[in-house]
């Protein structure tokens, strides 16, 4: 499968005050924003029914101002799945994934996993709800089994060295350590008491299950 291009996220160029019905001054967007404001409207309505005109009117702009911004609501999909994946694969990167045990490197990254989801939620929430009906979708959906593999390498080194045990599919045990992870999006509210102490509680519950030996 051919990858899109990965071009870079819209620049932020200046910021410009959207009005709203009475005419009072509202808050100063630029693309920064903006693009927040269409990955919640992509997440609530739909990517393929969100419009321009939705994203102008929810950003309390003209469609006009919103096209000094950007070129249109691909320009701004592409910036959200980027910015999600970039987080995903950066934990691929840290040192801690890198080095150490097959088991260790894994239990980092899904730890750093929900860190990233979290921290976020909007952007990998869009990511997980794409259906591949666009090249830019297609090429963040190729990303996503990318990582998989990752995981799954891991796996099977994690089983080879006697650390997992043997008999452990690693494609079935990476998509169910993904699955597992990604499940979030649906209950997770940021900022709640003890939602600092997630990423350490999935990993144990992932590592040792959650019902104990007989």
């Amino acid at each position: 499968m051919t990858a899109a291009p990965a071009e870079p996220p819209p620049q932020s160029p200046r910021a410009r005050r959207g009005r709203g019905a009475a005419g009072a001054r509202r808050v100063a967007y630029d693309a920064r924003s903006l693009l927040a404001v269409a990955v919640q409207e992509f997440n609530a309505r739909g990517y393929d029914a969100t419009s321009m005109e939705d994203l102008s009117r929810a950003a309390g702009i003209t469609k006009s101002s919103f096209y000094h911004h950007v070129s249109g609501k691909e320009e701004l999909l592409r910036a959200a799945l980027e910015r999600a994946l970039d987080g995903l694969f950066g934990i691929l990167d840290e040192p801690a994934s890198q080095r150490g045990s097959a088991l260790g490197r894994l239990q980092h990254i899904i730890g750093r996993q929900v860190e990233v989801l979290t921290t976020e939620l909007p952007y990998v929430t869009l990511l997980l709800r794409v259906r591949g009906n666009t090249d830019i979708e297609r090429w963040a959906l190729a990303r996503r089994r990318a990582f998989d593999a990752t995981l799954a390498s891991l796996v099977a080194e994690a089983v080879e060295d006697g650390e997992v045990r043997a008999g452990v599919e690693p494609w079935l045990a990476a998509r169910l350590l993904s699955g597992t992870v990604n499940s979030i999006i649906e209950w997770c509210r940021p900022g709640r008491p003890g939602s600092e102490r997630l990423p350490a509680q999935v990993v144990r519950m992932v590592s040792e299950g959650i019902v104990p030996p007989a």
